[in-house]
């Protein structure tokens, strides 16, 4: 019992240290919308359930949800991708900025949003709808564009991070987010990056990147396997039999035969008779779905078939081969074809299978649940090894680590998201708690500060009058929170708020300014200060890393020599645009004045069709 729970204290040590880890996620980015409906009867036009929507929710998804996980599991994520400039793209945004993910996405006008849209009913998935096609590639303009993003903001995380060299997700869905002048641009700049994961349908394209890890499903690694090619192989070990054909015929399926080693002896009998084995004629055909821009890739000799949209397993047939022991006993094929330090094959709700350098696989089991529970539970697996690898953890815990994020975050339908505060209750450790009010004064948060300070832990200061709040100053906040553990919130009273303001500001006492910014997740502590400058704020709470907002270097900032003169570092970040409080003011007086003034509607809002590529 005691060394159980040491265990778990050792575990959720390597997710403390993650805390704040930099992470540059690329990749296609998508939209999960899921439409909940209920039925009670059939429409009299054809078989089929007449449909009532009760209710819709949107979460980021592929990479943007990969970028969420690694927010929500205490990294500091920055996602770069391209985004239609449409209401799709928005709602994306909207789920980034919720997040704390920094958004570095970039608009492509013309090129929808991809979307997958559920619709539900009894939690029963009853249809699935995508939009998005990978045929609308991106033009050289949008390719230029995405490679200036990413290289700003590879060197955006260095400096958020001391001059640390950032991780890097990539992830590829062949959804063309990535055509091959970013893919030569990132295993061109690979030494910029620390660590790199790749999680790609084709991991064929992505030779040469040389990643920490490759996490394909069972599937794609079938699929690289079998273009990998040429001759036939008796893995070592197992007395499995995997033929790869010499080439893929122009006109048929990439195919990768399991059954009997030559002789016919099967994995878990070795005495049975050799039996000759079957010839293709005999074989049954592959089933299921292709992936686009290519037939199939299918396990063929003993009825177990793959496809690039999942896997069929005929359980009547192939009895000795299960996917685990296949995976297993190709973990080094892998790792070569690949060139990555750690291969881990995701089994869907069966767990996983991972090999490093050692040559020692290591198995991981999850519960089985249904399809519509799992939406998402690889990127959760993928955040979280990230991050543990990224924190120097050994394999075993990074493998662990990721599997327990996978399997705590598929209790209920919808797109899976697994938060630091799950990962800890799992290991039955505390959550992080100050036991501190977050409206404080200036004495009380000198203690807060050296406790923190004690503990080793990063502090992050802002300052404002946070007139009107809205949500330019939540993604603001939630960004700055980002860049450390703690952030403290100095907002200015009601009287220097007229001093800096004018007569007829502040519009909301200081009382409730203060209450609503303390109940925001991603703020700490608030405090007031009665002065115009926050100086002996700065110089009481010495702060690692001092944050205002706008669109100007923080050489400008009027607080930048106090605050380096005090060892901490100046970041500038930028607000949504058309969201500032005196346009927010402007709007209700003109509104008041023009009765017949209707609010815009969503969809055509300018300020949230056009995005600027800076937060």
């Amino acid at each position: 019992m005691a060394g159980a729970a040491a265990e778990q204290r050792r575990l959720a040590t390597v997710v403390e240290s993650w805390l704040g880890r930099p992470v540059l996620i690329v990749g296609d980015a998508m939209l999960d919308e899921w439409r909940f409906a209920d039925s009670d009867r059939l429409c009299r036009e054809a078989p089929a359930p007449v449909l009532t929507l009760r209710r819709r929710i949107s979460a980021a998804g592929g990479a943007a949800n990969t970028a969420v996980n690694v927010a929500a599991l205490g990294g500091r994520a920055v996602l770069v991708a391209p985004v239609g400039a449409d209401v799709a793209g928005d709602e994306l945004h909207d789920c980034l900025d919720r997040a704390g993910v920094w958004d570095r996405t970039v608009n492509q006008p013309g090129r929808p949003t991809p979307v997958k849209r559920r619709m539900l009913a009894g939690n029963q998935i009853l249809l699935r709808e995508d939009s998005g096609d990978p045929d609308d590639a991106l033009d050289p303009e949008g390719v230029t564009r995405l490679l200036t993003a990413l290289s700003c903001a590879t060197e955006e995380l260095r400096a958020a991070a001391g001059g640390e060299a950032p991780t890097l997700v990539v992830c590829d869905y062949g959804l063309g987010a990535l055509p091959a002048p970013v893919r030569a641009w990132l295993v061109e700049q690979r030494e910029r990056y620390a660590t790199v994961a790749l999680d790609a349908h084709d991991l064929a394209d992505w030779r040469g990147l040389a990643p920490t890890v490759v996490t394909p499903s069972f599937a794609e690694a079938t699929r690289l396997l079998a273009r990998a090619g040429g001759t036939s192989r008796t893995t070592t070990g197992t007395g499995l039999h995997l033929e790869h054909p010499d080439g893929d015929p122009a006109d048929g399926p990439s195919e990768l035969t399991v059954g009997a080693a030559p002789g016919g002896v099967r994995a878990d009998d070795s005495t049975a008779d050799p039996t000759p084995e079957p010839s293709p004629a005999d074989r049954p055909g592959p089933v299921g779905e292709p992936i686009r821009g290519e037939g199939r890739v299918a396990f063929t000799g003993d009825g177990l078939s793959v496809t690039g949209t999942g896997v069929t397993v005929n359980t009547q047939a192939g009895e000795g081969v299960d996917r685990a022991v296949l995976a297993e006993s190709r973990l080094a094929e892998l790792r070569a074809h690949t060139g990555a330090d750690v291969v881990a094959v995701t089994l869907d709700t069966e767990g996983a299978v991972v090999g490093g350098a050692d040559g020692a696989p290591r198995r991981s089991h999850s519960t089985p649940v249904p399809a519509s529970h799992a939406v998402g539970a690889g990127d959760a697996y993928l955040a979280a090894m990230t991050l543990a690898l990224a924190a120097d953890a050994p394999l075993p815990t990074a493998a662990q680590l990721a599997q327990l994020a996978a399997t705590i975050t598929v209790s209920d339908t919808g797109t899976c998201v697994c938060r630091r505060e799950d990962l800890l209750t799992a290991l039955d450790q505390p959550t992080e708690t100050t036991g501190h009010a977050a409206l404080v004064d200036t004495d009380e948060l000198d203690a807060i500060v050296a406790e923190y300070r004690e503990a080793g832990r990063s502090v992050v200061f802002t300052n404002g009058c946070f007139d009107v709040l809205h949500r330019g100053h939540v993604r603001y906040l939630e960004q700055a929170r980002a860049l450390g553990d703690l952030l403290i919130v100095a907002v200015n009273s009601d009287g220097s708020v007229r001093r800096l303001k004018g007569a007829d500001r502040p519009v909301n006492p200081v009382e409730d300014r203060a209450a609503l910014l303390a109940a925001l997740a991603c703020v700490d502590h608030v405090v007031v200060f009665e002065e115009d400058s926050p100086a002996t704020l700065i110089e009481a709470v010495r702060p690692d890393v001092y944050v205002k907002g706008g669109d100007y270097p923080p050489e400008l900032v009027p607080e930048a020599p106090l605050v380096r003169r005090l060892g901490g570092q100046v970041r500038t970040l930028g607000y949504v645009p058309d969201r500032s409080t005196s346009a927010i003011i402007e709007r209700i007086r003109s509104h008041s004045q023009d009765p017949s003034a209707h609010p815009v509607d969503r969809e055509h809002d300018p300020s949230l069709s056009t995005r600027t590529q800076a937060s």
